[in-house]
């Protein structure tokens, strides 16, 4: 995901892009989701077989994605979550809460 900034100083217009590795997991079956995530460019990954979660996290650190966000349904599955990722500083796992 890409944003640009554009900063205006003394008449000097600067323009920086940062680069951001976000990823989001969430269900197969789930329409409602990180749709503005997605709308902003993030990776959108869905999981058929829940029990694959903490491989597909795994497959997403090691592709160098800094910041993942995963739905409460899919983090109940994730054993890594806690153990491996909560320590991990460059690491950012972000668990979105349940939509009613």
């Amino acid at each position: 995901m890409k944003f640009l900034y554009i900063l205006i100083k003394k008449s000097k217009i600067i323009k920086m892009v940062i680069n951001m590795k976000i990823s989001c997991l969430k269900g197969k079956n789930d329409e409602n989701s990180f749709k503005i995530l997605k709308n902003f460019g993030a990776d959108i990954y869905e999981i058929e077989d829940y029990d694959k979660t903490d491989e597909v996290l795994k497959k997403l650190v090691n592709q160098d994605y800094k910041t993942i966000w995963i739905t409460n349904e899919l983090a109940g599955f994730s054993e890594d979550i806690i153990k491996k990722y909560s320590k991990n500083d460059g690491i950012n796992i972000i668990i979105a809460p349940i939509k009613d």
